[in-house]
């Protein structure tokens, strides 16, 4: 198999390298030998060595000569993101006629364009999102199969493409487990990289209209948010009660010290890997509807999900100063992971999209 991303996946980086990871790490029990290339060549050694640590090679060579070389020995081919499916993709029906080729999603980039297009009212962007959605379902069409992360995009393609063969694989998780009981904690928590526009939109937004209203109840509460900043989120993010860790190389800290997660998104395709990553820890989460997609939730059950501001401050409030409720979304979250995102779960799925 031959596997091509953006980039090397590094797991501490973001949650598509996070799953990325972990489906080559599944693959390769199922004895897959994997020839892995990253799109901008930017391989550090480490990366090199994490996946020589999997048994995955990272190439360096040219992607054109190799292809010509080994490309008719190839059973299949994943393509990670709509970018990387485009420009590859002819290329490798061309150089490698027999394989199979799997186009991997990771997220609807028309839906997460067209819902950000929605909330700023630009026909601009709207006009952009038809034509990422064009050139999407043109490779969707022309795939052996396509890979998505949640179950509300595979129903959008099965009305868009319905020819085509549309699989879920979702987010993969090794359950962690709590740590620390809700008496020993204390903050709210915010996960994800700022190179990623709904995630600054989510934190400008809560800042701005959310936090005062929780600081108002609570004065000495402070939002804790780690991920890889942009001097522009550095510089956007400031306020009263905001500490910005940048990334962090781990999270157990936080996961285990801060007493809620929020996940604010107003717009967004795909599920949440942070909101994944906070049940996989016992830590309850707020969300909105968006956040909420695909991740297998009831309001008051897994998670507390509001979308105003005054709601989502109320359901902040709630969780935060109720021990029992947070005890009990605390251990729903760990079983919603269980059940749906970990990694026996995804083992199942690679096992029947992946049988040799």
């Amino acid at each position: 198999m031959l596997v091509v991303d953006a980039s090397a996946p590094d797991p501490t980086r973001d949650s598509g390298s996070l799953r990325m990871h972990s489906l080559l790490e599944l693959l390769r029990e199922e004895g897959w030998r994997i020839d892995f290339f990253a799109d901008d060549g930017a391989a550090a050694p480490a990366d090199t060595k994490r996946l020589a640590d999997i048994g995955v090679a990272l190439r360096n060579e040219n992607i054109v000569r190799w292809l010509r070389s080994e490309g008719r020995e190839l059973h299949t081919v994943l393509l990670s993101r709509a970018p990387i499916a485009d420009q590859y993709q002819a290329l490798v029906r061309k150089l490698a006629p027999t394989a199979r080729i799997v186009f991997d999603t990771v997220d609807l980039h028309f839906l997460r364009e067209k819902r950000g297009a929605d909330l700023m009212q630009s026909p601009a962007l709207r006009r952009h999102a038809d034509a990422t959605l064009r050139r999407e379902l043109s490779l969707i069409r022309a795939s052996d199969l396509c890979l998505v992360v949640s179950s509300e995009e595979q129903r959008i393609l099965a009305e868009l493409a319905p020819r085509s063969r549309v699989e879920l694989l979702s987010n993969i998780h090794r359950v962690h487990g709590r740590n620390a009981d809700y008496e020993e904690r204390r903050d709210l928590l915010f996960v994800g990289g700022f190179s990623h526009p709904p995630n600054l939109d989510a934190m400008k937004w809560f800042i701005a209209e959310v936090l005062p209203i929780v600081r108002e109840r609570i004065p000495d509460v402070s939002l804790h948010i780690v991920g890889e900043l942009t001097p522009q989120a550095s510089a956007e993010l400031q306020g009263t009660g905001v500490r910005l860790h940048g990334r962090v190389e781990n999270l157990d800290p936080y996961m285990d010290g801060c007493r809620l997660s929020v996940a604010p998104l107003r717009f967004g395709a795909g599920v949440k890997g942070k909101v994944n990553m906070a049940m996989s820890y016992g830590l309850p989460v707020v969300l909105t509807p968006v956040a909420a997609e695909g991740m297998h939730l009831t309001d008051g059950e897994e998670a507390l999900i509001a979308e105003s501001p005054e709601d989502f401050a109320a359901a902040i409030l709630r969780v935060y100063r109720e021990p029992a409720l947070w005890s009990r979304l605390s251990d729903a979250g760990l079983r919603n992971i269980q059940q749906h995102f970990s990694v026996d779960v995804a083992r199942r799925q690679v096992q029947r999209l992946f049988a040799h």
